[in-house]
């Protein structure tokens, strides 16, 4: 199974702010669109991303007065990424090792979606279950 095909089912959409948008209008689209990371994008390239876990760090160094500053200030800057061909094993274990919950895709140096932890295991508990179903099958037809 690839990236594609979590992308074919869940669709391409990726939402995005711009560096200099207030943190605070960063979390208001986190908690409307309830979601746990946005890509930080200027003139459709990518910057960074800003999850609640950079949110949570930086509220914790730095009190509330943060929420006025820039989405850049706070984000991550060094953003890994994978293709669409990239297998499910391969992001699973990039996420496990690099201790995070989401991966932009990016083909031809274009962001073409975001896949999450919750994406991946969705994925992979329904082929379990299809596998399963099939099993049931082939035993009661053997």
């Amino acid at each position: 199974m690839t990236v594609r095909a979590i992308l074919d089912t869940k669709g391409h959409d990726v939402l995005s702010v711009e560096p200099d948008a207030k943190l605070s209008a960063a979390i208001r689209l986190l908690g409307e669109k309830k979601i746990g990371a946005v890509l930080v994008m200027n003139q459709g390239r990518l910057e960074g991303i800003l999850s609640e876990r950079d949110i949570v760090r930086v509220l914790g160094e730095r009190g509330a007065r943060v929420c006025e500053e820039p989405v850049s200030e706070v984000m991550t800057r060094k953003v890994v990424s994978c293709r669409e061909s990239d297998t499910v094993a391969g992001i699973m274990e990039m996420m496990t090792l690099g201790k995070f919950r989401h991966l932009p895709v990016i083909e031809d140096g274009k962001v073409v979606g975001l896949i999450s932890i919750g994406d991946v295991v969705k994925r992979r508990v329904q082929e379990y279950e299809a596998e399963q179903e099939a099993l049931r099958d082939y035993i009661k037809t053997a």
